[in-house]
């Protein structure tokens, strides 16, 4: 099974579609919510998604070795090698 975590914001209407969409799938996934987290956090998240992306977009979806920025549901799908909603 491919390893899915994301970066998100509790407040982010994509994010919460982004964590709906793996719900949906079936798919486990780990998330953290940035803005909910402590500041000492916060600067750890930071340096952790800037060695990810340049992109300083949410959410940030790591599948493996993959990332996503932004509500991508196509590319997970192809990410996860899914065809009409049946997991590989």
């Amino acid at each position: 099974m491919k390893k899915v975590f994301m970066y998100t914001l509790s407040t982010c209407p994509w994010c919460r579609k982004t964590k709906k969409f793996f719900s949906e799938h079936s798919i486990p996934f780990d998330f953290v919510d940035y803005d909910l987290a402590g500041e000492d956090e916060q600067e750890r998240l930071d340096r952790e998604m800037s060695e990810l992306s340049s992109d300083a977009n949410f959410p940030l979806v790591k599948i493996n070795g993959d990332v996503v920025v932004g509500y991508d549901p196509e590319k997970y799908e192809e990410l996860l090698g899914l065809k009409a909603g049946v997991r590989k």
